[in-house]
């Protein structure tokens, strides 16, 4: 058996999502193979980022400056806001670089189960970007799940009267997407937003 720092480390990997113990493991002994090259740059890159991460006061997205490199990035628009739940999913978004404008994260869903409320997330925030003027659209990017949805109805109200346009981003069939393998919200809410052909 290895080491008692070994297994640390192979259980610290197996929390880390899409890992279990086997997949830790395996990776465990593929960086002390690679030591003097892949384990030393892991180590040294999770010390830097460990020792500079900082949360965006703008956006709320996770960087190593304050604001974020999206938000201090001049050639992004800055009249156009996408409200994304977390971190992941802005930065998903931004990975497709179809979207030129900033973001802002709230931190979360409503939602009444996990007793998350508007002022659990940075939903004030928000209202004080669009607010302050300056804001043309705020595009609502949230989940196609019932609290996703629930958050971008309480967003849309709270917005409801500022001089900004709200836009949604449009739930129905994916690309490649057969119909038989989707589930029933996904086939109601493509029929909702059908649209002429032609």
């Amino acid at each position: 058996m290895a080491s008692q720092e070994i297994e640390a480390l192979s259980a610290a990997l197996a929390r880390l999502p899409g890992l279990g113990p086997r997949s830790a493991r395996r990776a465990v002994l593929w960086l002390i193979k690679r030591r003097e090259t892949s384990l030393v740059q892991l180590i040294e890159a999770l010390g830097a980022v460990r020792e500079g991460l900082v949360e965006c006061a703008t956006c709320g997205n996770v960087d190593t400056t304050n604001p974020c490199g999206i938000c201090a990035d001049p050639r992004r628009d800055a009249r156009s806001i996408c409200v994304v739940e977390e971190v992941a999913d802005l930065w998903a978004l931004d990975r497709a670089r179809l979207f030129t404008g900033r973001y802002h994260v709230l931190g979360g869903k409503l939602s009444a189960l996990e007793g998350v409320r508007p002022e659990d997330l940075a939903i004030a925030p928000l209202i004080a970007r669009v607010s302050a003027g300056g804001i043309d659209e705020v595009v609502l990017a949230m989940n196609a799940t019932l609290e996703g949805q629930t958050t971008a109805h309480y967003i849309a109200e709270r917005l409801e009267g500022l001089p900004v346009r709200l836009t949604q981003l449009a739930h129905g069939l994916p690309v490649g997407g057969e119909l038989d393998y989707l589930d029933e919200g996904t086939l109601a809410q493509a029929l909702r937003a059908r649209r002429p052909v032609g």
